[in-house]
């Protein structure tokens, strides 16, 4: 058999390997139940609209809570929580409680305790870790036990309602306002406008990292110079 011939019979075989797997793929997807997610909404005594506005107002809880200001285009920021593990003690079990709020929203969403746990878990490392002076409040910007429950619940709502949607969790205040807008007028129906709306806070925070750096950048010039005025270096 000629090399040819060896390397056409290789291309076929691989080609009907991929075919062959292209069919199994396709016949599983056939098979696969079909899932009735209003089915499991009527179970809980829920509508796709009541979940979306419950997960909305978790969302806006959790922005409050872990990320009320936070670097432009980033979910990483600080919020309540970290403000509160200022005051030693006090503060942290005060955060802990207003957390257990996310909880309960969860709850009300059909999340099973179990699924919880994790939360629950980090919300209390949360609250040991910020009765440290100082280190416990920096660490509190990177623990976020109102986020993780968000993420947790995000998670349930999709697998078990089909619940896919995104941006009235990322950005659940300018969501809702750009909802009420939308049903005034068509202006901001249009894409790019409701993107532009719901990154205004991205765009300000990238407007003030480059004037912060643009001031950084002419006191270190200045001082530069100074130095070499003073010095006779310059």
């Amino acid at each position: 058999m000629s090399l040819r011939s060896l390397q056409s019979l290789v291309y076929g075989q691989l080609l009907m390997d991929k075919l062959s797997k292209l069919k199994v793929k396709k016949a599983a997807d056939i098979n696969a139940p079909v899932i009735d997610y209003q089915a499991k909404l009527a179970e809980h005594g829920l509508t796709r609209e009541q979940v979306i506005e419950t997960e909305r107002k978790l969302a806006k809880f959790a922005n409050t809570m872990d990320s009320l200001v936070r670097i432009p285009f980033t979910k990483q920021g600080m919020g309540a929580d970290a403000a509160l593990s200022t005051i030693p003690l006090a503060g942290d079990l005060a955060g802990l409680a207003l957390t257990s709020y996310a909880f309960i929203l969860g709850r009300q969403l059909g999340v099973p305790a179990r699924k919880m746990t994790p939360a629950v878990r980090l919300a209390l490392i949360d609250m040991v870790v910020g009765i440290v002076p100082g280190i416990g409040t920096v660490l509190d910007i990177f623990i976020r036990p109102s986020r993780k429950t968000l993420s947790i619940v995000h998670e349930h709502l999709h697998d078990e309602y089909g619940i896919t949607e995104t941006i009235h969790m990322d950005r659940p205040f300018l969501h809702q306002s750009l909802e009420d807008k939308q049903r005034e007028s068509r202006f901001w129906r249009n894409r790019i406008v409701a993107w532009l709306y719901l990154h205004i806070p991205d765009l300000l925070g990238l407007i003030v990292l480059v004037v912060i750096g643009w001031g950084l950048w002419a006191v270190m010039s200045w001082l530069v110079s100074l130095f070499g005025k003073t010095t006779g270096f310059g």
